[in-house]
């Protein structure tokens, strides 16, 4: 197994490696252009956009072809909509990459989970591969936005451009080996319904609204805590340090997960994660020295960084074998849809209340929902999660 989840996870970092360096790229460019802070934001907002229509039936793609067919359409749609910035670079142009990257990363990413998902046999494999997994986009935030910097420095946007048009056929050579898993049978399919029909279940809704609070944590405090810096009057180097502080602790807690993944219960992770986020945003408003908000910022990025493994391995879980890429569908509806309106929400209530009492109002909605959290319910241990060849 360790082999396959390595290729999968370098395939995962080149995919999204592409879309992270254009989601830095594409705005500096528009804005060196002329363009305002507003058409700039719009650009952003298109990135996230398109996998929340696209997320349910990419879903339901994956059920039906498995791994490789949605990630070589992926890459397909990737490549050419980067090649498009290359050959015409323009605002018009890079709204449309904007889309095509996204949603090409999104339709990859489920693909990838749901094959990753039935790597594993039995719970504590679940943690460990998903907790490998996590670390990828750890990497590809940082390696897309850099390798593009550096591009455009030396030898100008296209280039950079360019480079990151290249990325997702590197993503097809780690994938094009895999061996697929035994295809969903139709009947199966057939009898599923629609994929809202998993939201019956209280378990699952419970488990998507815990995500959706503790992916919403994530864009406050990666949007606010500029504002707030700002206000305390820190540069923008200290601001960049604090956020990387988080990033970096995130990332720290991902790795060594795997190793603990034996003695971590995934309900138990998941309530303490929300304890504590709720608290260190209690908390935030009312520190003002620099070194004081990257301590806070390097414990909600343990606190945060730990949660995702934890929910995939409860979402496989919880919902029928067959119906794994569905449930990752809403999953990542649900957490694009935020990335796109709660920003803006978010900006309109500080701007009315103060950046201050937005963290006490999310950290308070997280500290009210973090019984849900204790609530959750897996099936037994011996349960067998993959069909075994």
């Amino acid at each position: 197994m360790r082999s396959d989840l390595a290729r999968l996870i370098a395939a995962q970092i080149c995919l999204h490696a592409c879309m992270t360096g254009f989601r830095m790229a594409a705005p500096l460019m528009a804005l060196r252009q002329g363009y305002s802070a507003a058409a700039v934001g719009m650009l952003l907002a298109l990135f996230a956009l398109a996998p929340v229509f696209m997320a349910l039936p990419a879903g339901r793609y994956a059920d039906r072809r498995g791994l490789k067919k949605p990630v070589a359409l992926s890459v397909g749609i990737a490549s050419a909509g980067a090649a498009l910035a290359v050959v015409f670079p323009v605002f018009g142009v890079l709204c449309l990459t904007a889309l095509t990257c996204g949603a090409a990363t999104g339709l990859a990413m489920i693909a990838l989970q749901r094959h990753v998902g039935r790597l594993a046999h039995g719970p504590t494999e679940l943690k460990q591969v998903f907790s490998w997994m996590a670390i990828g986009p750890s990497i590809s935030n940082f390696l897309g936005p850099f390798a593009a910097g550096v591009m455009i420095d030396s030898f100008g946007f296209r280039a950079a451009f360019l480079l990151l048009a290249l990325l997702p056929s590197l993503a097809w050579f780690w994938v094009r080996r895999t061996v697929e898993h035994e295809p969903v049978a139709p009947e199966l399919r057939q009898s599923s319904g629609s994929s809202w029909n998993l939201l019956r279940d209280k378990g699952f809704r419970q488990l998507m609204l815990i995500n959706w609070m503790l992916s919403s944590c994530w864009d406050v405090h990666t949007f606010l805590v500029p504002v707030l810096g700002h206000e305390r009057g820190l540069s923008a180097t200290v601001i960049g340090s604090i956020l990387g502080a988080f990033a970096l602790a995130a990332t720290a807690i991902r790795v060594l997960m795997p190793w603990l993944a034996a003695h971590l219960r995934e309900s138990v992770v998941i309530g303490t994660a929300m304890g504590a986020t709720a608290l260190l945003f209690a908390v935030y408003p009312l520190v003002h020295a620099a070194w004081a908000m990257a301590v806070l910022s390097v414990l909600l990025g343990f606190a945060l960084g730990s949660v995702q493994p934890m929910i995939m391995s409860t979402l496989h879980q919880m919902t029928p074998h067959h119906r794994h890429g569905e449930a990752l569908g809403l999953r990542a509806m649900a957490i694009n849809g935020s990335s796109v309106v709660m920003p803006l929400l978010f900006g309109s209530v500080g701007a009315l209340i103060g950046v201050g009492a937005v963290f006490w109002l999310v950290g308070a909605a997280v500290g009210l929902g973090s019984p849900l959290a204790w609530m959750l319910r897996t099936p037994p241990a011996e349960a067998p999660q993959r069909e075994r060849p």
